[in-house]
Formats: C-alpha cells, structure tokens, sequence
C-alpha cells in the first residue's frame, strides 16, 4: 500500500510543470506613492527583470509605506524579511557608515558632478560596503535637491529665521546635527507621520525636495518653502545579499542591469517631477523664497570634521574632476 502511493505521489509530482516551481517572486518596499517618479521607476524595474528572465523572476513592488517606512524597510531588508527597499540614503548611512558621505550638506557642486562621482569608483566603493552589513547597493538615483518649508506662519528668510523652528529631518545622525547647526530644533519622525505633525504644530516645517513635497499633500499645510538646498542625497535600491547570492548568476546579473537601467530612467524622471512639482505647487498658492545660502554653507561646515571616518572619500569627491 505505502509503494502504491509513493508511486501515485511520484507520477502526480512528475505532471506539474517545472516552469511554475522554477519562478521566484520577490518583495520590493517603496515608501512613496503611486504618482512619484521614483516608485513609477521601481514598477520598470520589475517590468525590466521580468523581462530579463523570460519571466522566471517576477518582483512585487509594495508603493505608499504598505511595508513600513524606509527605517524599517532597511531592517527588513538585511533580515530577509523582504527582498528589496528602495531608500533614501540618509537613514541608510545609520547602518553602514560611509554612506554618510553623500548625505553631508552641500558636498555636490551640482547635478553633473553628483552623478559623476556617484557612477565612479568612489560610487562603487560606497555601494560596496553595504555588503558587509547583509545588503546588496545597485546604482543610484535622484531623490532630489531638499528645501525646508515652514506653515505661513514661520517664513524662513534668512538662518537666522531658523532658529528655535521644530523642523522634521529624517532620523539619521548627520541630518539631526545640520538642522541643530542652522540653530533650529530636529524633531525626527518617519516620513508618514509628518502631514498631521505639520497640521496640528506638533512641528513648524520640515524638509524635503518638491515631488515629495506635493505628493505629500504636505503644501497644503505648510505652504512656504526656501530655496537653501541643503541637502542632495541620492537613493538607492537595496537588495538583501543573501537572497541575491542564492540566485543563478544569469538571474543576479539580469537584476543588476534592470536596476542600472531603473536608475537612469528614475533620474531623468525626478528632474523632471521636480520641475513639474514646483509649478504645481506655486499655482497651488505656495510661496517661493530665493536666499543666498552662504550663510547655511558655512554654518554647517563644523559637521564636516565631525565625521573623521569619511575625511578620504570627501577629498576624493571634492577633488572630483567632472569631464
């Protein structure tokens, strides 16, 4: 009787096709909406490898925060709870050190020196010591120029309009210690929270680039923003490395040329989304303010030295030549 049915068990296993066992689904975290550039990128990116692989690996894209926000997504990321996160750099750099490097103020001169560097062996670098801490780093992209914006109330005009204002930043060492250094007070909290914080003036402002600014909804509260540009940390598609090592390389090396071409697409999208936000957001009622922000520039320096640990890599990139 035991034969027979380890016979019938053998002929029904040997009629289901392989092709069903043989593909993969993967979970990737996007913290932003539908609408954002960089979450329509992370949709191409699966359309990208699903095309790769002839449809052998398939990628689930989570968008608006259904997975946690990018602090805890990082942390799932490395624990394998889920197979990738697309994250901002800056709560990043909390876990492998020499990612705070892109994350310091002011340290690109601009768009072309930026991706310059990142696409250099100083990119590479940085990308590679994410592997030590369980993480794979692929190319990456724009998450755009950050700008403080305050409720009507609380203009910021100058730095020195800066102070004592609670500003949301991410929760991320080197964002705190620049927002205490421009003399206001960094109240961290995940990016979810912040539309209510603003609301109910829990917080005076917060800081971030315009297409977040407007898929937020969080002009609506907190209609007037300073360009200071204090901040251009790019993003980053992280990939647990376990998961990756398990993978056949044909397969590894389809995701990382889908993520390569992700990111060149998200970017050209994100400058775009910037520009096209901050129309909306002006015709929405938002006022603008252009400063000079040599005053910001010089009263964030100290942090520099602050960090001894990326004192090489930030010669390097000042030392970048751009071609």
């Amino acid at each position: 009787m035991k034969m027979l049915k380890a016979a019938i068990i053998a002929g029904v296993m040997s009629a289901i096709p392989l092709t069903a066992s043989a593909q993969t689904i993967l979970r990737l975290a996007e913290n932003q909406p539908e609408d954002n550039a960089v979450t329509i990128a992370m949709h191409k990116f699966a359309e990208l490898v699903k095309q790769k692989t002839n449809g052998e690996v398939l990628v689930d894209v989570y968008s608006g925060g259904q997975l946690g926000q990018e602090v805890e997504t990082i942390e799932q990321a490395q624990a394998g709870i889920i197979d990738f996160a697309r994250v901002n750099t800056v709560p990043l750099a909390n876990v492998s050190p020499s990612m705070g490097v892109v994350t310091l103020p002011y340290i690109f001169k601009d768009a072309d020196h930026k991706y310059q560097v990142l696409d250099s062996e100083i990119g590479k670098t940085v990308r590679t010591d994410l592997e030590q801490f369980g993480l794979i780093g692929f190319d990456f992209m724009e998450a755009g120029t950050r700008n403080f914006y305050t409720r009507s109330d609380k203009p910021i005009n100058s730095i020195e309009d800066l102070k004592g204002l609670k500003i949301r930043v991410q929760p991320a060492p080197i964002s705190i210690r620049m927002t205490e250094l421009l003399g206001a007070t960094p109240t961290p909290m995940n990016y979810g929270e912040v539309f209510s914080a603003l609301q109910s003036g829990v917080i005076d402002g917060a800081e971030n680039d315009y297409v977040s600014y407007l898929t937020s909804s969080h002009y609506e509260v907190a209609n007037v923003i300073v360009e200071d540009g204090h901040l251009s940390p790019p993003a980053i598609l992280l990939m647990n490395k376990a998961r990756f090592d398990t993978l056949p390389a044909e397969q590894q090396t389809a995701i990382s040329e889908a993520a390569r071409e992700a990111a060149l697409f998200e970017r050209e999208a994100m400058f775009e989304g910037n520009r096209v936000a901050k129309e909306k957001v002006i015709e929405a009622g938002v006022k603008v303010i252009t400063i000079d922000n040599t005053p910001f520039q010089e009263a964030v320096m100290p942090l520099y030295s602050e960090y001894p640990h990326l004192n090489d890599l930030v010669e390097d990139i000042i030392a970048f030549k751009t071609k």
